[in-house]
C-alpha cells in the first residue's frame, strides 16, 4: 500500500472511512484527556473529517495532516472558507482560523513541528496502516511526539482473516505493543458496532468491534 493507492480512492470517491457527522466517541470521551482549551491537536491522515471543527469549536488548536489535495480543497469548500496557503519543507500549509492542514506526508513529520502539540486524536491514521507501515508509523509521528503529550486513539477489532484492510484490525496485543514505554495507554471503551455497520456485515464480517484508548508519553 503507498500513497497512489489512497489518492486513487480520494480520486475515485471510494472514501467509506469518512463520516459525515462527528465522531460520538470522540465527543464523548474527549472530555476525559482533560486538554487544556487552547492546545495544538495533531490529526494525521486527517482527510476532510468534521472531528477538526469539532475540536475547533472546543477551543483548540488543530493541526491536520493529510496526503491527498482533493480531501484538504473538499474540507475547506465545505465549510465554505477560504485558507490560506503557504510552503514549508513539511508541504503545503492550508490555515483557516484555529485549523491548518499541512498537505503533505505524515511520516515526515518532526519534533520541530510537533514540539507545541500537547494532543493527538487518531481515529483513522493507525486501522489505515498495514502492520509494517504501522511500527514505522509509531516510530515516525508518536515518536515525535513531546512528553507529556496525550492521545485519544480509536481501533477497530474484526477477524482479520474476514476482511482485507483497510480499514484494518488493529488488537488490544498489538496497541499494548505499540504503547509501550514511553507510552501509556488505558482502554476507556468497547464496543460491538456489528450491527451499526452493514458496509461491513456485507463483506461478510462475523464480528466487529470498537475500542477507545487514552494514551500519554511520560
Amino acid at each position: 500500500m503507498d500513497a497512489d493507492f489512497w489518492l486513487q480512492r480520494w480520486q475515485e470517491g471510494q472514501i467509506g472511512f469518512h463520516r459525515s457527522d462527528v465522531m460520538p466517541l470522540l465527543e464523548k470521551h474527549w472530555p476525559s484527556l482533560q486538554v487544556r482549551a487552547d492546545a495544538r491537536v495533531l490529526v494525521p491522515l486527517c482527510g476532510k473529517s468534521l472531528d477538526m471543527h469539532w475540536l475547533a469549536a472546543q477551543g483548540y488548536r488543530v493541526l491536520g495532516v493529510e496526503l491527498s489535495p482533493l480531501a484538504v480543497a473538499q474540507f475547506f469548500q465545505e465549510a465554505g472558507v477560504e485558507p490560506i496557503r503557504t510552503i514549508s519543507r513539511y508541504g503545503e500549509h492550508f490555515t483557516a482560523g484555529p485549523i491548518e492542514i499541512i498537505l503533505g506526508d505524515a511520516f515526515g513529520l518532526d519534533p520541530a513541528l510537533l514540539a507545541d502539540v500537547s494532543c493527538v486524536y487518531d481515529r483513522a491514521a493507525l486501522i489505515a496502516l498495514p502492520p509494517d507501515l504501522r511500527l514505522h508509523y509509531r516510530d515516525t509521528v508518536y515518536a515525535s511526539l513531546p512528553a507529556g503529550c496525550q492521545g485519544l486513539l480509536i481501533t477497530l477489532e474484526y477477524p482479520q482473516t474476514e476482511k482485507a484492510g483497510p480499514p484494518f484490525s488493529v488488537e488490544a496485543a498489538e496497541v499494548e505493543t505499540l504503547f509501550a514505554a514511553p507510552w501509556r495507554h488505558a482502554l476507556l471503551e468497547r464496543r460491538d458496532i456489528l450491527d451499526q455497520e452493514p458496509r461491513f456485515r456485507e463483506e461478510g464480517l462475523s464480528a466487529l468491534e470498537t475500542a477507545v484508548y487514552r494514551l500519554q508519553r511520560s
